[in-house]
């Protein structure tokens, strides 16, 4: 999420900004310094704010389920918060994301301590405190278009707020599943036979 963000400028010299340096783009090797969640857009190093204890604990929820079927499947791998991937500069200038959890189907780098070079299969953004309101949902639904541009396959909005789980799919990006207690989530195509009820997902 974009929201409550600080932008790390990386034309600034020595910790202070200096009107006669020219701005220069933070690379990759610049996100791999960063510390704490952060992702690359539009050259710039868009830090991301901690999350809140409820939005915690979904995703959370989320990860356990979808890694204990992940393991059982055999095939991919499930991440946690804070996981990077890397992608070609898209038309937003957008180079990676971070999402909350995520799932990748490979190829994996060869390197295990360097980010995913690729778009998550199957991601998911869980609402923090300062993701409501009319400039969040245009940022929200920015982040779905680069994640579908970038070819992420599902992209779960999750709403901690209102017990709500949006399911957006490449092939209808604007038409989500709308998801409540009593029903029963999943991330088809990306993650085919996964499915956890929305009741297990807000506790």
């Amino acid at each position: 999420m974009l929201r409550g963000c600080n932008v790390i400028d990386f034309g600034a010299f020595d910790g202070f900004k200096m009107s006669s340096v020219p701005h220069t783009s933070a690379t990759l090797d610049d996100l791999y310094r960063v510390d704490g969640k952060a992702e690359l857009i539009g050259g710039r190093i868009v830090s991301l704010m901690p999350t809140g204890r409820r939005p915690n604990l979904v995703g959370g929820r989320i990860y356990r389920n979808l890694a204990a079927y992940i393991d059982e499947l055999g095939r991919g791998e499930a991440y946690t918060d804070n996981m990077g991937f890397v992608v070609s500069e898209l038309s937003s200038g957008r180079q990676s994301f971070s999402p909350d959890v995520s799932f990748y189907d490979g190829p994996f780098p060869r390197n295990e301590m360097r980010f995913i070079d690729g778009p998550p299969t199957f991601a998911v953004e869980v609402r923090r405190e300062g993701d409501y309101g009319a400039a969040a949902e245009e940022e929200l639904a920015a982040k779905r278009a680069d994640y579908f541009e970038a070819g992420t396959e599902v992209v779960w909005d999750v709403d901690p707020v209102a017990d709500l789980v949006r399911v957006y799919r490449a092939s209808t990006p604007d038409s989500p599943a709308l998801l409540r207690r009593g029903q029963i989530a999943d991330a088809e195509p990306a993650v085919s036979g996964w499915q956890v009820s929305v009741d297990h997902v807000f506790g």
